[in-house]
C-alpha cells in the first residue's frame, strides 16, 4: 500500500465510523460479473434488442494501415455514411433519444444545427492490466462521508463499475483511464455571435499521482498549463494538486503572472468560477465536463438511457482541418461531427440547500464504455435550461485511451458559445507520465516563466 492512499484509507474509514455510512464496496458476485455479462469496466457487454447497440467485443485496438500518430489519428470508418440527419424539422421522430439539450439546439438553430447519426462502433476499451486492477481494488474501493473522496482507493481508474449512486458514476468519470498522463497543446476559442474568435493556445501537461513514486498524499493527479498565445495572456500559468479526499484536503493551486512575475495560491480555481480566459462562458468545474470537490450537490442516479451521444468523432479531428473550418456562428460546424446511439448512465445534481453556485441543476449523460461525460446540461437559478455541453471523443487506438479532443459550451441566453481543447493546428497529444511530484512543484512556475 502505497502513502497516499494508506492515508486516505484511515482518514477515510476513521470518518466512516463516525458517521455510521456504510461501505459503497462490490461484492465477489459482482466482481465475477465482469468477466460474464458486463465488460472489464462495468458496461452491458450485450448489444440492445433491435441491434442498434452492438455488442461489446473488446474495443479497437487495431490502427488502420499506414497509420502514423504525428500525422493524427485517421478515422477508420470514413467510408460510413450518416444513417439519418436529425434536424428541427424532424426531431419530433427521436425524442426519445435526444437530450434536453440537443432539442435546445435545434430549435434554437433551425437551419443550420444538425445531428449526423452514423451506426453504433464499441470502441472504447483500456489495457488488460488495467482490467485486473480494477477486478482486484473495486471490492475494498468506498465513498467518504457525503461521497466527496474515496476511501481505500490507489490506482484503479473505475472504483465502481456496479454504481448504485449517482456520485460514484460522477467518481468513475474522474478517475478514468487516462494513460498515466499526458502533454498537449489545447486550444481555446471565444465565439461570438458572428463566429469571430482569437484563439488561446497552451501547453498543458497532466500525470496521475499513481503514475508517480514521489506522489504526496491523498493526490490523484498534478496538473500545470501555459498559456502560449495571444500575447496579451502568454506566459501566465496554473499549477493544480488535486485531492483525492476532498473531505481532508481542498484543491491546491497556483498562478503564475508574467507582468507582476510572481507566485500566488489561487484558491477561486475551482467551483464556478470562470476560467480567465473563458469570458465567463465556462465554469472551472465544467473543465473535462465536470472536474473537483462535488460537495455544493445532491447527485441522483436517475439510470442507464440509449441516447444519441458525440462518439467516435475522427473527422472533427482531422489534422488537415483549421480552426475557421469548425468553428462558425452559433456553434460548431456539425457537417464534421458524428454521432451514435450509446448506453450512458444519466445523473442529475441538483444544488443543496445552503450551498451557492451559478447552476442550480446539472444533468451529465456518461458512456457506459469510458465512463467519460458525453453531454451535459445546465439550468439558472430560475430552473431554465441555459447552457449545453458537448464533449466530442475518440478513442487513441494505439495507445487504448479514450478522450476528448473537443469540447464546446452552448450559452442559450447571449448566442455566444466556448470551444476548447482544440489541437488540429497543434502537435498530437503525447500519453505517459508527464514528470515527478518535482516538476509540479509552484517554484517550477517561476523557472518556467522565465
Amino acid at each position: 500500500m502505497n502513502k497516499h492512499l494508506l492515508t486516505a484509507a484511515i482518514l477515510g474509514a476513521s470518518l466512516n465510523l463516525a458517521s455510521g455510512q456504510a461501505a459503497a464496496a462490490m461484492t465477489a458476485e459482482e466482481v465475477a460479473r465482469l468477466s460474464a455479462d458486463l465488460t472489464p469496466v462495468g458496461a452491458i457487454r450485450a448489444g440492445n434488442a433491435d441491434g442498434s447497440i452492438p455488442e461489446w467485443t473488446g474495443g479497437l485496438t487495431t490502427p488502420p494501415a499506414g497509420f502514423d500518430r504525428e500525422q493524427g489519428y485517421p478515422n477508420p470508418f470514413a467510408d460510413e455514411e450518416p444513417l439519418m440527419v436529425i434536424t428541427a424539422a424532424n426531431m419530433d421522430q427521436y425524442a426519445d433519444r435526444l437530450t434536453e439539450g440537443h432539442k435546445a439546439m435545434l430549435a434554437r438553430f433551425p437551419d443550420s444545427y444538425r445531428i449526423p447519426v452514423y451506426p453504433t462502433h464499441r470502441t472504447a476499451v483500456i489495457p488488460a492490466e488495467e482490467h485486473e486492477i480494477i477486478r482486484s481494488e473495486s471490492p475494498t474501493v468506498e465513498l467518504a462521508p457525503g461521497g466527496n473522496g474515496l476511501v481505500n482507493f490507489n490506482q484503479t481508474n473505475v472504483p465502481f463499475p456496479i454504481p448504485k449512486e449517482g456520485i460514484e458514476v460522477i467518481w468513475n468519470h474522474l478517475t478514468r483511464y487516462r494513460a498515466s498522463g499526458y502533454r498537449d497543446y489545447p486550444t481555446e476559442a471565444v465565439v461570438q455571435g458572428n463566429g469571430s474568435f482569437t484563439p488561446v493556445v497552451r501547453e498543458r501537461r497532466l500525470t496521475m499521482a499513481a503514475a508517480m513514486d514521489d506522489a504526496e498524499d491523498n493526490r490523484l493527479f498534478y496538473y500545470w498549463n501555459k498559456a502560449l498565445e495571444p500575447t496579451s495572456v502568454a506566459g501566465s500559468q496554473l499549477l493544480v494538486h488535486e485531492p483525492i479526499n476532498h473531505i481532508s484536503e481542498q484543491r491546491l493551486a497556483w498562478r503564475y503572472n508574467p507582468g507582476a512575475r510572481r507566485v500566488l495560491r489561487a484558491p477561486e480555481v475551482g467551483y464556478d468560477s470562470p476560467p480567465i480566459t473563458s469570458d465567463g462562458l465556462r465554469t472551472n468545474d465544467s473543465t473535462d465536463m465536470f472536474n473537483g470537490a462535488p460537495d455544493k450537490y445532491n447527485w441522483e442516479l436517475v439510470g442507464k438511457q440509449e441516447m444519441l451521444i458525440p462518439y467516435n468523432t475522427y473527422q472533427l479531428a482531422d489534422k488537415g482541418l483549421a480552426y475557421t473550418d469548425i468553428i462558425g456562428a452559433g456553434h460548431i460546424n456539425q457537417d464534421l461531427t458524428r454521432y451514435e446511439l450509446h448506453r450512458v448512465w444519466v445523473v442529475e445534481a441538483t444544488l443543496k440547500d445552503g450551498e451557492r453556485h451559478i447552476y442550480s441543476k446539472r444533468r451529465f449523460y456518461i458512456d457506459e464504455d469510458s465512463w467519460s461525460i458525453a453531454l451535459a446540461e445546465d439550468y439558472d437559478g430560475r430552473g431554465e435550461l441555459w447552457r449545453v455541453e458537448e464533449a466530442h471523443q475518440i478513442h487513441y487506438y494505439d495507445q487504448l485511451v479514450p478522450a476528448h479532443h473537443l469540447e464546446a459550451v452552448y450559452d442559450l441566453q447571449s448566442n455566444r458559445y466556448i470551444a476548447y481543447n482544440l489541437q488540429n493546428e497543434e502537435p498530437v497529444v503525447e500519453f505517459g507520465p508527464q514528470g515527478s511530484v518535482g516538476d509540479y512543484s509552484p517554484a517550477v512556475l517561476r523557472r518556467r516563466g522565465r
